[in-house]
Formats: C-alpha cells, structure tokens, sequence
C-alpha cells in the first residue's frame, strides 16, 4: 500500500494511494479552492473605538458591513480638512493629528471601491477608549 505523507501546520496526513485518487487530493498536499465574495450584511453601524493619545489618534474599525474589508480611511475634524489615515495593523488606523475637542467623522472605503462617509460620528466631547457608532454599508 502506498501513503502520501505531507507535513501541514505540523501535523502529518496520510492516506492511501487509492484513497488520494479517490479524493483527488493533490501531491503535494495542496487541494483547490473556488470562492467567491458574498456582501457582508451587519445590523447597526460601522463602531469607531478611538485610543492612542492627542497627538496620536488610533482607531479601530469593526463591524464593516459590504464587502467587510477596509482598504482606506481618512478622518476630518470638525476644525480640520480631511487627512487621509495610515494602516497601523490589522483594522487599526492612525492619525497623528491633534484633533482633541473637535467633533470627528470618518470616511471608510472597503476593497470594491465603495464608501461610506458618517459626519460627527464622535462629538466634540469623546475622549480615548471610547466606541461611537457610524453609517453603515447597505
């Protein structure tokens, strides 16, 4: 009887020969995946949970709604033009604006090109730590 023996994340597989075939398993360990993108539907708006520090503005990103993944960010205050935000990591945003005391929005764009803008989505009042909720995708 012949095995197929593929390392995978550390474990080890095997399986017979006639049962790779039979599975089509591919040599290498490899199998084929098709996919397609289905729109992410959310209830309630998309939630700004603001941290950092005044002249460091981190913003987390959740519950995105549309095709769910943010490709670009940019922030206005209500005594400021529009700045685009750089990616620090994962759906975490920054900004290294002094906006304290300013109402904020925010503008989200998500991988298929769309955006939503959600005006004084925090009040002039927010201070770190907090969560505000914003439009969402339809």
């Amino acid at each position: 009887m012949h095995y197929l023996t593929t390392p995978a994340a550390g474990a080890i597989f095997r399986a017979p020969l006639d049962l790779r075939l039979k599975w089509r398993i591919a040599p290498a360990g490899i199998v084929p995946v098709a996919y397609r993108r289905v729109p992410c539907v959310k209830k309630g708006g998309i939630r700004f949970t603001i941290n950092g520090h005044s002249y460091f503005n981190l913003v987390l990103i959740t519950k995105v709604g549309g095709a769910g993944d943010v490709s670009a960010v940019s922030i206005e205050g209500s005594k400021t033009e529009w700045e685009p935000m750089s990616r620090n990591w994962g759906q975490n945003w920054q900004s290294n604006s002094f906006l304290d005391g300013q109402s904020l929005s925010f503008k989200v764009t998500t991988s298929d090109g769309r955006t939503i803008v959600s005006y004084d989505a925090a009040p002039a009042d927010w201070s770190f730590e907090q969560t505000f909720t914003g439009n969402q995708f339809n």
